[in-house]
C-alpha cells in the first residue's frame, strides 16, 4: 500500500477503488469519518461500505463515462447504520493495470444545518409579520364588536336575552387575549447579565407547581458555563412554553430532562461565536406528531386538540430575538428540544469543559 501512502497527509477523507469498485485503501480521514480501518475495508465492494449507494454509483458511471472528475453535492450515505450527509468528488485515475477511481469525501452536515436554520429564520420573520398585521387588523373591529354587545346588552328588557350578548362579550374577551398573546412577543429584549441555570430552576418550581403528582423533572447541569447576556422575563417564557409542552404531551405523567452545556465555534442566525449555551429539553412522551413534525414551530399549529399553537412560536420568537436558534429531534418515546444561545464576547469565560 506504499502507493497510495500519501495520502495519509490529507485532511479530505479519501477512498481507492479498483475497476470492480472494489476498496482498495482508505486514508487516515476515511478511517475517522467511517469508522472502519484500512485494514478491514480492503477488498471490500463498495456496496459493503456504503448502503443506499445509488446516486454515488451514478456519479462513478458519469466519472467513468466522461473521463472527468465529478462532484455530487447531496449524497446521504448509511455507514454502519449511521447516516452521513456527505458531497463526494470522484477522479478517474490510471493504476496499472486496469485503472481506479478516487472517491474525496466532504462532510456537509453543518453546511446544511445553517442552510436550514437560515431558512427557519427567514420563515419565522415572514411569519412574525403576518401575525402582526393580522392581529392589529382583527383587534380594531373586535372591539367594536365588543362594545356593541355591551350596550346591548344594556338595551335588553328580557333576561332570557342577556345570555347571547353575554356569549358574545366572553368570545370577543377570548379573542382579544389571543391578539394580545400574538403581538406580546414584538417588544424588544432588555438584557441583563444573567445565569441560565436561574432560569431553568424558575421554570423547573413553575412545572412542578402546576404538576403536582406523577411529573419528574431531572437537571443535568454544567456550573462552569459564563453569565448570559439576556431578557430574564423572555428567556424564561420561552423555557417554560417548551418545558409545558413537554409536561402536556406526558399529560402530567412521565419525566423531562433539563441539560446545559457550553457549545464551540458555532454560527447562530449567520454569525459565528466562539461560545455560545446550549440547553437542552427532553421527554420521554409520545413525540410529535408525524403529521406536523416539520411545522411545529409554524402558528396556530398543535398537536394538542385545544392548543393555540402560539406557545412554540413566541418561544422561537424570542430566542431569535437573542440572536440564537432553536432545533429539534423527536422519536416515540424521546422529544429533545435544544436552544443555543450566544454568550456575549465581553463576559465570556474560558469554560473548564462540559462535563461534569
Amino acid at each position: 500500500m506504499e502507493t497510495f501512502s500519501g495520502l495519509d497527509l490529507l485532511a479530505t477523507a479519501v477512498l481507492v477503488l479498483d475497476d470492480k469498485l472494489n476498496v482498495q485503501y482508505v486514508n487516515a480521514a476515511a478511517e475517522n469519518l467511517l469508522e472502519l480501518s484500512n485494514r478491514s475495508a480492503c477488498g471490500l465492494p463498495l456496496g459493503k461500505v456504503f448502503r443506499e449507494e445509488a446516486k454515488l454509483l451514478a456519479a462513478i458511471g458519469y466519472a467513468c463515462a466522461h473521463n472527468c472528475s465529478y462532484t455530487e453535492h447531496d449524497l446521504a450515505l448509511s455507514v454502519a447504520g449511521r447516516k452521513l450527509e456527505l458531497a463526494c468528488t470522484v477522479t478517474p485515475v490510471e493504476l496499472a493495470p486496469t485503472g481506479a477511481f478516487l472517491l474525496e469525501l466532504r462532510h456537509v452536515e453543518q453546511q446544511l444545518k445553517i442552510a436550514r436554520e437560515e431558512r427557519l429564520l427567514d420563515q419565522n420573520r415572514a411569519n412574525r409579520e403576518l401575525i402582526r398585521n393580522l392581529a392589529h387588523e382583527i383587534k380594531n373591529p373586535l372591539g367594536g364588536i365588543r362594545g356593541a354587545a355591551q350596550l346591548l346588552d344594556r338595551e335588553l328588557e328580557r333576561p332570557e336575552l342577556h345570555e347571547y350578548t353575554q356569549v358574545i362579550m366572553k368570545e370577543a374577551d377570548r379573542l382579544q387575549i389571543l391578539m394580545d398573546r400574538l403581538l406580546a412577543p414584538h417588544r424588544p429584549p432588555q438584557p441583563v447579565l444573567l445565569n441560565i441555570h436561574e432560569v431553568l430552576e424558575r421554570v423547573r418550581s413553575l412545572i412542578l407547581a402546576e404538576y403536582t403528582d406523577g411529573l419528574v423533572i431531572h437537571r443535568d447541569y454544567d456550573s462552569s458555563l459564563p453569565p448570559l447576556k439576556g431578557d430574564r422575563e423572555q428567556l424564561i417564557q420561552a423555557t417554560l412554553n417548551i418545558v409545558r409542552n413537554a409536561a402536556q404531551a406526558l399529560n402530567g405523567k412521565g419525566e423531562i430532562w433539563l441539560r446545559t452545556r457550553i457549545a464551540r465555534q458555532v454560527t447562530l442566525v449567520r454569525k459565528r461565536h466562539r461560545h455560545a449555551i446550549e440547553v437542552t429539553i427532553c421527554d420521554n412522551g409520545p413525540g410529535i406528531p408525524e403529521a406536523i413534525r416539520d411545522r411545529i414551530l409554524y402558528p396556530l399549529v398543535s398537536g394538542r386538540e385545544n392548543g393555540t399553537g402560539l406557545g412554540l412560536t413566541i418561544a422561537q420568537t424570542f430566542i431569535t430575538q437573542h440572536q440564537g436558534t432553536i432545533s429539534y429531534e423527536s422519536v416515540p418515546g424521546n422529544t429533545c428540544f435544544t436552544l443555543l444561545l450566544p454568550v456575549d464576547n465581553g463576559h465570556e469565560a474560558a469554560p473548564s469543559g462540559a462535563d461534569q
